[in-house]
C-alpha cells in the first residue's frame, strides 16, 4: 500500500513594499541602510519589494500586488510647508520624491486596508499625511537633555544612544512588548508635535517625546515608531514588532481570499 504524505499548504510570504530611503541612495545604489529593513522583513516571514522614488508610474503599477508597506527612516526631513510651518533653519532639506512616493503608498494602503509599519522619518511623514505637525528640532524647541541621536552625545558614540519608552495600557505596542516599558534606540532630531487624525499616541520617551502612534480609524494595522527596530538586531521586542506586522499582512491576504 502506497501511503502518500498529506499535502502541506504552503504559507504565502506577504509581499512588503519598501521605498528607497533617499533619492541619493537610490541613484548611487547605496544598499546597506535599505537592506537592514529588507532583512528584518524577510526574517519575520515577509518578502521585501524595493520601490523606486524616481518612477511614480512603476510604483503605482506595483502597489496593487503588494500586501503591506514599511516606510523607512531618512536623513531628510519632511517639508515644513506640508504641515503649515516654515523652515526655521533646523529642518534638513526635503526629499520631495520620497515624500510623494510615501504619500502614494499611504493613499493606497488606507484605501485597501493594507498594514503599514512607519519608522522614524516614515512615522513623521505618516503623521503629516494625516494632518499632524512636527517639532523641527527637539533640542532647540523642547530643551530636552535626553540624547535622541549620536551627535547629542560627547564624545559621539559609534552606535545609536538608547533610552526608555513607556507604552499606553491596551496599546498594540504595549501588547507586542509584553510590558509597559522597553529600552529603545534613538536616531532623530524631529518628532511628532500634534498627532494626525485618528492617530493615537501610544508610546513616549522618558522626556515625554512621542515615540509611537497607532491608527484608530478602522481595524487596519498601521503603527508608527520613532525608533529604529530594524537596527536592534537580536532584540526580542523589535523582532516581535516585525513579526506582528507581517502576521497582519498575512491576515489581510486571507481576508481578501
Amino acid at each position: 500500500m502506497n501511503l502518500r504524505p498529506p499535502q502541506v499548504e504552503k504559507i504565502k510570504r506577504p509581499r512588503v513594499g519598501i521605498p528607497w530611503r533617499t533619492s541619493e541612495e537610490e541613484a548611487a545604489n547605496n544598499l546597506p541602510k535599505i537592506k537592514s529593513y529588507e532583512e528584518a522583513v524577510r526574517k519575520a516571514g515577509g518578502e521585501p519589494v524595493r520601490l523606486s522614488l524616481k518612477d511614480p508610474a512603476e510604483v503605482r503599477r506595483l502597489l496593487p500586488g503588494l500586501d503591506a508597506f514599511v516606510l523607512p527612516g531618512s536623513p531628510a526631513d519632511v517639508e515644513p510647508a506640508e504641515y503649515g510651518a516654515v523652515n526655521r533653519g533646523k529642518s534638513e532639506p526635503a526629499d520631495m520624491a520620497r515624500e510623494k512616493t510615501d504619500s502614494a503608498i499611504l493613499s493606497h494602503a488606507f484605501a485597501e486596508k493594507k498594514p503599514v509599519l512607519a519608522i522614524c522619518y516614515g512615522c513623521q511623514l505618516l503623521n503629516v499625511y494625516l494632518g499632524g505637525t512636527l517639532i523641527q528640532d527637539l533640542r532647540a524647541e523642547t530643551g530636552t537633555a535626553t540624547p535622541h541621536r549620536k551627535m547629542d552625545v560627547v564624545p559621539q558614540p559609534p552606535t545609536d544612544p538608547t533610552h526608555g519608552a513607556a507604552f499606553e495600557p491596551g496599546s498594540r505596542l504595549g501588547d507586542i512588548a509584553g510590558s509597559t516599558q522597553a529600552r529603545i534606540n534613538s536616531s532623530h532630531h524631529q518628532a511628532i508635535e500634534k498627532p494626525g487624525q485618528n492617530l493615537r499616541i501610544t508610546a513616549h520617551a522618558t522626556d515625554g517625546v512621542i515615540e509611537g502612534v497607532e491608527w484608530t480609524g478602522d481595524s487596519n494595522w498601521v503603527v508608527g515608531v520613532q525608533w529604529h527596530p530594524e537596527r536592534m538586531i537580536g532584540d526580542a521586542f523589535s523582532e516581535r514588532l516585525f513579526s506582528d506586522f507581517v502576521a497582519a499582512a498575512r491576515g489581510a491576504i486571507k481576508q481578501e481570499a
